[in-house]
């Protein structure tokens, strides 16, 4: 814990953070540019909202993205396993907790008394984007270099399966940015928090 008691976020925590948030936002709409190319799923993603132009500046950017959001996840997963926070902040999880959280959560009186500690639903939405993040990373090597990772491209059903895997991942992580934002609008001291770390 941190020697401060007002420190909610610790400097590292609010750093990976925003980097994080930056790398997601690049990978997503370079990612929708590049899916246009192909539109696999019979439908496209309207030009105004991807990034990158064309398909070779798309994958310019994903591939920029791709090491920022690597490297970067990396320092947040060691940092949170080796300081305990792992642990502390995201377990247990209890069903019956998060049973209960998500009820209080539906009739909009889910508590964020202690901002310190996260309930159940927050909990497991971080375990989620943490684990559908390594589904993205890993199926993003199935694409990236297809030949060099046969045993993953065959967990992944084939190069076809780990397009399908990421685009899923990539809607995943999109819908638990819809759901963050929407709780960040509902209770605006957690922004200030992971801008201030207090």
């Amino acid at each position: 814990m941190s020697a401060d008691p007002r420190i909610i976020h610790p400097l590292w925590l609010r750093i990976t953070h925003w980097l994080n948030a930056a790398a997601v936002v690049l990978l997503v709409t370079s990612g929708w540019r590049i899916y246009n190319a192909t539109g696999f799923l019979g439908f496209a993603i309207p030009p105004g909202i991807t990034l990158g132009g064309w398909l070779g500046g798309a994958l310019q950017w994903h591939f920029a993205a791709m090491w920022l959001l690597l490297a970067n996840g990396i320092v947040y997963l060691l940092r949170n396993l080796f300081s305990g926070r792992l642990r502390r902040q995201f377990f247990p999880l209890s069903p019956r907790q998060l049973l209960s959280d998500m009820g209080a959560a539906l009739k909009g009186k889910l508590t964020h008394a202690d901002p310190r500690r996260y309930n159940s639903v927050q909990r497991l939405a971080y375990l989620f984007v943490m684990l559908d993040s390594i589904v993205l990373v890993l199926s993003g090597l199935v694409l990236w270099k297809s030949v060099q990772f046969p045993l993953l491209r065959l967990l992944m059903g084939g190069y076809e399966g780990a397009r399908h895997v990421h685009f899923y991942a990539m809607a995943g992580l999109c819908g638990f940015i819809v759901v963050h934002v929407a709780m960040v609008a509902l209770v605006p001291r957690t922004l200030l928090a992971m801008l201030r770390g207090r």
